[in-house]
């Protein structure tokens, strides 16, 4: 049973959703915290997201983009907004589909049934794990998996962010400024010490594989991936 979570604050229109939607056999959540959409979202982990665009707090095109920093799931936007402007802004913001209100509720489970067939059917592209590779250390995004030789740490997601920032500027420096915006959290403040903490973390899971000195500082700059690990190789 595929799981669909409902962002929408407008109670009539996200209880008809709801009810057309569980109808058909799918699991319904809706959003409780419109301030925590992102977190509920990785809480609930849904299959396939109906976003409206005019909600408290953040609009829906800012929450299609925290949401596809985590997922590539389908995120389906309904709105009232109807001009080609809004629908162009949703899919230039991760959006997969665009239904202006008011919507039949066929349309909308016809889509559902389609983009979850493209997504995890018999039409889904076969692709490989997304990974990044650099001298022999290899990160699982999906998994949040770091691998070293035959050891691995788990990682949490702003763990993964910065070693994924690291390896992607790798050998050049990945500035503090792109690193903060890695840990951008709308709830939470963020600041320079927030980045220090966090590059700490991702020292410590580096010793973890038996790899020291793997994260040199920049003074004035940023960050840098040292791979000294390839110095000890014979």
């Amino acid at each position: 049973m595929s799981r669909i979570m409902i962002v929408e604050d407008d109670p009539k229109i996200a209880d008809l959703l709801h009810s057309a939607v569980e109808k058909y056999g799918y699991e319904v959540v809706r959003v409780r915290d419109f301030r925590l959409v992102l977190q509920e979202f990785e809480e609930m982990g849904p299959e396939l997201v109906l976003l409206d665009v005019n909600l408290p707090s953040y609009d829906g095109y800012y929450w299609c983009r925290q949401i596809r920093k985590v997922s590539t799931c389908p995120v389906l936007f309904i709105s009232a907004r109807d001009g080609e402007m809004d629908q162009i802004m949703a899919l230039e913001n991760g959006g997969d589909d665009y239904i202006p209100k008011p919507f039949h509720s066929g349309i909308v489970l016809a889509k559902i049934h389609s983009h979850l067939r493209r997504a995890y059917g018999e039409y889904a592209a076969k692709r490989e794990e997304l990974m990044l590779e650099k001298e022999g250390l290899k990160l699982y995004l999906e998994r949040l998996e770091l691998q070293y030789e035959q050891s691995a740490v788990s990682l949490t997601r702003k763990e993964a962010d910065l070693t994924q920032s690291l390896m992607e500027r790798y050998p050049r420096v990945a500035s503090r400024e792109a690193l903060l915006e890695k840990l951008w959290d709308p709830e939470a403040f963020v600041d320079e010490n927030t980045l220090n903490v966090n590059i700490a973390r991702v020292r410590k899971k580096f010793q973890e594989l038996g790899l020291h000195d793997a994260v040199l500082t920049v003074r004035g700059s940023g960050y840098r991936l040292n791979p000294s690990w390839t110095e000890a190789k014979p």
